[in-house]
């Protein structure tokens, strides 16, 4: 049992501070399969590899990139099996197509906002600007327009 206090292993409250999570998050990946459940030291105290910090940072990152955790754990799973991922490459074009059109839903959605900005527009139903954008004006008022 020495090799947990060989000042490598981490328990669970260093590997939170270090990842950057807290410690339910740390948990709940547990539990979801996405990092290894850990030893645990004579006194019952989880004790971590020290890879875990780095697998966590991972994990956020894949996130950051709009991945969910069903895809990061899918991915994971692949590069534990010790095998080249080409789906990642697919996943990842996916996932850039994704935000793609988020962007341009966002560019219409400001380009609207600018519009009932400078139109002065006061109301969603009943908007008194003299050439309203807002096309729910006329059909909450029953204009079929």
């Amino acid at each position: 049992m020495e090799t947990f206090f060989d000042g490598l292993h981490l328990r669970t409250g260093q590997v939170a501070e270090r990842a950057g999570v807290n410690i339910q998050t740390l948990r709940y990946y547990e539990r979801r399969g996405l990092i290894a459940e850990p030893e645990r030291s004579p006194g019952g105290h989880r004790i971590y590899p020290p890879g875990t910090v780095a697998l966590l940072g991972v994990i956020k990152a894949a996130q950051r990139l709009g991945f969910t955790l069903d895809e990061v754990a899918d991915l994971i799973d692949t590069g534990r099996r010790g095998h080249p991922n080409p789906d990642l490459q697919e996943r990842a074009k996916a996932k850039l197509a994704e935000v793609n059109a988020r962007i341009a839903d966002l560019r219409t959605i400001r380009t609207a906002l600018e519009q009932v900005v400078a139109a002065r527009c006061d109301s969603l139903t009943h908007c008194t600007c003299a050439d309203c954008p807002l096309p729910f004006a006329d059909l909450a008022e029953g204009d079929p327009r």
